[in-house]
């Protein structure tokens, strides 16, 4: 199988449609398609079930996905090493960050900078859906995500900060007169749901899918960015639950954020790839475990 077969394979396996693999990848979809063909081939067996509406892994297929994720990731930070050996450059630690409160966690990256002088650190928004494909890429190096991450292939380092949960609504919405609201309030109204396939158990804790009484959440909107959400909630009665930081981050005048009495604390953690672990990953680990969890409100 060739790098180029590889990259093919593995952008079908996320995108599962051939239309926007060929798109993504710039190049004619009977290309994409031939490609997979002769994979196909060569290992004697299907690796995706085709129909005229949808495009799925075969168990073949997600084995290949699982073995053959590691490889473009691992060849470019080979390449980068090399180039940053040739140049005499540093090593930079990439930070994936899902919430949008990098600033709230200045502390830890002033330390790290502070401690290690000789490497760069570089901070950015990762995004929700498919939220661990960017560490799988090699993209980032650690991501900052919400806990529980219960992955074979990643390690979860410590606790960095946690936070309550609040509702987002219309300034506009009946419930603002309310000043809060309970759990079960998202019974009535439903919440928000990725557009994309998310592991059950991290979806469920963020939002979770039953109420305290056991009543079932229903997913009555679907974003591939949560960049949608305030719009929606803004021009309609729907309803979302979110970390407590928004209401400083995202603060617009036709958004009002209304505390959850009985929400659960959301933990956000360091999460890389078991594989990728390296003496930068560690040192920002340290760090964190050095100076504790930060406790936001």
């Amino acid at each position: 199988m060739q790098l180029r077969d590889i990259e093919i394979f593995l952008t079908l396996a996320e995108e599962l449609h051939f239309g926007r693999t060929a798109e993504r990848l710039g190049m004619a979809q009977a290309s994409v398609s031939q490609s997979i063909a002769k994979q196909e081939r060569g290992i004697g067996a299907l690796l995706f079930e085709r129909t005229s509406r949808t495009v799925r892994l075969t168990d073949v297929g997600r084995r290949l996905r699982d073995d053959l994720q590691p490889i473009p990731g691992a060849l470019r930070r080979s390449l980068d090493r090399a180039t940053r050996a040739a140049r005499g450059g540093t090593a930079v630690l990439r930070v994936g960050m899902i919430g949008e409160n990098a600033h709230d966690l200045l502390p830890f990256w002033e330390a790290f900078r502070a401690r290690h002088p000789q490497w760069r650190l570089s901070v950015r928004l990762s995004p929700f859906v498919r939220p661990f494909e960017p560490l799988r890429r090699g993209d980032i190096d650690v991501l900052v995500a919400w806990l529980p991450v219960e992955e074979p292939d990643l390690s979860v380092g410590p606790v960095i900060c946690t936070e309550p949960m609040v509702a987002m609504v219309s300034a506009r919405h009946p419930l603002v007169a309310d000043k809060y609201v309970s759990m079960e309030t998202f019974g009535d109204h439903g919440l928000f749901g990725a557009g994309a396939a998310q592991p059950a158990y991290w979806e469920d804790a963020y939002s979770p899918f039953a109420t305290p009484s056991g009543r079932p959440i229903e997913r009555v909107h679907t974003v591939t960015a949560c960049e949608e959400v305030p719009t929606i909630v803004a021009t309609s009665d729907a309803i979302d639950l979110t970390s407590a930081h928004a209401a400083r981050y995202a603060a617009r005048p036709d958004i009002a954020y209304l505390p959850v009495t009985d929400s659960h604390l959301l933990r956000w953690g360091l999460v890389w790839r078991s594989d990728a672990e390296s003496e930068t990953v560690r040192a920002l680990a340290r760090v964190v475990r050095d100076m504790g969890t930060l406790a936001l409100s």
